[in-house]
């Protein structure tokens, strides 16, 4: 069964990147679980501690429309993260995929929302993510450019936040 995603192998780019084929774009990739998410995000920590960066990759989305949106996963951080989800789940599905850009939107997502500060805490011993912040990132819809719209997110799960403090 087709399931929407080509691969054409390591160093099919001009840079050397591996290049991923995806017969649709970013926001129709699935669903995936809290589990998977989690493990790849402790693959990653793993990784990083080890400065084990892992390779450049080049996605190409395919559009509805035709058009194409590519993506590079070229900086340090970002490969690291990518091999970590290749090691645990693997980047040879839709699904490995789907793990991985939404690993990598929820790290944008934490470094760069205000609001969702309090919904995690990372320490040298490891990473607490809020269920409602987690359950989210495993399942809300990515934009365009594979992120999460931050004011929807916040929106589907404003039930969950810690009311605001009063001191």
């Amino acid at each position: 069964m087709d399931d929407g995603f080509h691969t054409s192998g390591r160093g099919s780019t001009a840079s050397g990147a591996l290049r991923y084929e995806v017969q649709l774009p970013p926001e129709s990739l699935p669903a995936v679980s809290r589990r998977d998410l989690l493990a790849a995000w402790d693959a990653a920590r793993e990784r990083a501690s080890a400065e084990a960066w892992g390779e450049a990759r080049a996605v190409l989305f395919q559009r509805g429309d035709g058009g194409v949106t590519e993506l590079l996963i070229a900086d340090d951080d970002a490969r690291c993260w990518a091999a970590a989800v290749d090691g645990t789940v693997g980047l040879d599905s839709l699904y490995g995929l789907a793990v991985c850009f939404r690993l990598l939107a929820l790290i944008d997502l934490m470094a760069t929302a205000a609001w969702a500060r309090g919904l995690f805490a990372i320490t040298a011993d490891g990473t607490d993510i809020h269920p409602s912040l987690l359950g989210a990132a495993a399942r809300f819809p990515l934009a365009a450019d594979a992120r999460f719209d931050h004011a929807a997110l916040r929106a589907t799960i404003a039930a969950a936040l810690p009311p605001p403090s009063t001191r």
